[in-house]
């Protein structure tokens, strides 16, 4: 049972309830039962505990560590940013600002398009902000967002060569 609607179903069978049933129980309309079913609808797990709850049943939310899946390119800047968060604090963003600063008005010269233009505008805000929490969330972060983000980082110059020789492996990544 991987998707809510499947969830749903089984328990909709395992206790013989039909969806006009369940319609009375929950006072959830039955077509949008039935849209839940189909997949056309997205149910949230707070809908769905609901229903289950109608029919003895609640919702457990497992949650397990996932390996992450980066590209290469990724993984290396992710490395590279996680390395620098581990110096990054209320001092040192003030010694970096101003490299930060060059950097990303270097970087609005030579790039174009989004999501860059906007990951830029994000960038300046964290930085003008000296929002060092925002800042290592996205260093730091596996998600779209911050990946992404790292794609247009003003991060450069920062890390000594020794430091981004150890993140890198030395030759392995050239």
């Amino acid at each position: 049972m991987t998707n809510k609607g499947e969830v749903l179903r089984e328990v909709m069978l395992e206790t013989c309830t039909t969806q006009s049933e369940l319609s009375r129980l929950s006072g959830v309309r039955q077509p949008s039962i039935s849209q839940f079913l189909s997949g056309r609808v997205e149910l949230s797990d707070d809908m769905l505990d609901r229903l289950l709850s109608c029919m003895g049943f609640r919702l457990e939310v497992v949650r397990r560590p996932v390996q992450r899946e980066l590209n290469r390119s990724s993984e290396r800047s992710w490395q590279l940013h996680r390395r620098l968060s581990t110096h990054l604090d209320s001092e040192t963003l003030e010694g970096w600002r101003p490299t930060m600063l060059r950097n990303l008005k270097r970087l609005r010269g030579s790039v174009q398009g989004q999501p860059h233009m906007r990951n830029l505008d994000r960038w300046q805000r964290l930085v003008q902000d000296r929002d060092a929490p925002g800042l290592r969330r996205v260093m730091t972060g596996l998600d779209k967002d911050s990946v992404e983000m790292r794609e247009v980082s003003p991060m450069g110059g920062l890390l000594s060569q020794e430091e981004r020789s150890q993140v890198l492996g030395g030759a392995e990544f050239g």
